[in-house]
């Protein structure tokens, strides 16, 4: 076993059994005139972990470990996009709705896209997933048993909602799941922080939380 200084106390992993999960990180939610910003938030917050998630994507390439992309995103035709979700509010822009990117996460527009610099490499897994958490809706679970991977690193957006959503299904689902925390992000710096801490309270009761440079020293420790 390999070990990542993390907290509350260190992982420990097997190399075969360790995967990458990089959630959501979308043209929709990160770049000026996406979704996230018509909802009046500040992308350029979400945008400054673009270069620890691309040093996370990279060391896992290196090292010929599994890196899985999320995409949240619906069918043209809303049919899985129930209406509590899209007719929430009084937003400027609903999911559906054409916008800058064109349709707002809609599979195959632009805005759904993963930024440029992070785009999934050859024969990467990306998961298009209708709801919030990667496991509703999807076959990961089915890509992980494939691969034989037990333990997740995570990274993306946005920390509270997408990223913890997915950690706890993995969690309830038997995965012991990391969380690289300058690789992830939310709209509202306080969210981040307590989204952190009820990760990892009470002796990692949804998993555990490490900086990209510690999850990258473990992997090279690992060789």
């Amino acid at each position: 076993m390999s070990e990542i200084a993390a907290k509350p106390f260190p992982f420990f992993f097997d190399r075969p059994a360790i995967a990458l999960i990089v959630i959501d990180m979308q043209r929709d939610f990160v770049e000026v005139g996406g979704f996230g910003e018509s909802l009046g938030n500040d992308v350029l917050r979400l945008r400054k972990i673009v270069p620890a998630v691309r040093r996370l994507i990279e060391a896992f390439r290196s090292h010929g470990l599994p890196v899985i992309h999320t995409v949240e995103c619906h069918r043209p035709d809303l049919s899985d996009c129930p209406p509590a979700k899209r007719n929430r509010g009084d937003p400027r822009l609903r999911i559906g709705d054409p916008g800058p990117m064109g349709r707002i996460l809609i599979a195959g527009e632009p805005g759904a896209a993963i930024l440029p610099e992070l785009a999934p490499g050859p024969g990467e897994i990306v998961i298009e997933k209708p709801g919030k958490g990667a496991f509703y809706g999807t076959d990961l679970g089915a890509h992980l048993d494939r691969l034989g991977a037990r333990q997740l690193v995570f990274a993306g957006v946005t920390t509270e909602v997408c990223v913890q959503t997915t950690m706890r299904e993995a969690n309830d689902r038997g995965y012991e799941c990391l969380l690289a925390e300058d690789a992830t992000e939310s709209y509202f710096p306080e969210f981040k922080a307590a989204t952190l801490d009820m990760i990892r309270a009470q002796c990692a009761i949804v998993g555990w939380t490490a900086t990209t440079e510690g999850v990258i020293e473990g992997l090279r420790d690992a060789e």
